[in-house]
């Protein structure tokens, strides 16, 4: 059985083709820009190109993420939620929590040994701790986002102390006034970022082993500072920004 899970973040729109939930067979992702269906349709496109699958060979195809409701032609849509405790104990089955940073809101998810959640908290009101947070950050700083880890690696963090991203940025800007370098600068937001996450954390519970998804988890050094922060052992994957699209391909080969 060959299904497809899409997942249409505020930023990247990823998709996942897996025979019978277990087996990738390919992968694809693209900027979402300004219109999650086009984008949509373009990652299904992709993906199916990438493995020479024709459209009439797909058995299922979900959605999930923000942008969901978009994709008119799915078999059906999922939460996110769902999705990526489906996803992340594909890809790590001794996960117990996932802390995933995104775009536009960071989550706390909790759980079982099925990958079914248990609970979550998720922080989607304010953009503080999040990926568009980084992104104002990084503009101010003048630096691609990228760069942020390189960046800071080896210095010492100014404290950013708001946790609004308009007053943040203004307290950016008032560390470069007053002479701070870009790395120090660098290194307090990520580590702004990373407190932030892990007062979320902090309310839920950060229980047993910890996946750590989304784009943001792809900083390194951001990883390394919440690592630092935490007893547990906070787990990575090179899939981990495909974890939604993953659990929605899973999701798929059940019944609907």
């Amino acid at each position: 059985m060959i299904t497809i899970g899409i997942d249409i973040g505020s930023v990247a729109t990823k998709a996942v083709m897996m025979e019978d939930g277990k087996r990738i067979l390919a992968k694809h992702i693209t900027p979402t820009g300004w219109s999650p269906k086009e984008s949509g349709e373009r990652v299904y496109r992709e993906v199916l190109e990438k493995n020479g699958i024709q459209r009439s060979r797909v058995d299922r195809v979900i959605g999930t993420g923000y942008g969901r409701v978009a994709l008119d032609f799915a078999d059906k849509i999922v939460t996110e939620i769902t999705c990526h405790g489906k996803g992340a104990h594909f890809l790590h089955p001794g996960t117990e929590t996932i802390i995933d940073i995104g775009g536009q809101d960071s989550k706390v998810i909790r759980i079982n040994k099925e990958g079914q959640v248990l609970d979550f908290l998720m922080n989607d009101k304010c953009a503080a701790g999040t990926g568009k947070f980084l992104e104002v950050m990084s503009n101010t700083l003048e630096v691609d986002i990228s760069k942020l880890s390189t960046l800071a690696e080896g210095q010492k963090g100014k404290k950013i102390n708001s946790m609004c991203t308009v007053f943040a940025e203004s307290e950016v800007i008032s560390l470069m006034a007053e002479g701070a370098s870009k790395g120090e600068i660098a290194r307090g937001l990520l580590e702004s970022t990373a407190n932030k996450v892990m007062v979320l954390g902090g309310r839920i519970g950060l229980v047993g082993e910890v996946f750590f998804s989304g784009g943001v988890s792809k900083i390194p050094l951001l990883r390394s500072i919440m690592d630092e922060k935490m007893k547990n052992s906070l787990i990575h994957s090179e899939d981990s920004q495909y974890i939604g699209a993953i659990g929605a391909a899973i999701v798929g080969v059940k019944k609907l």
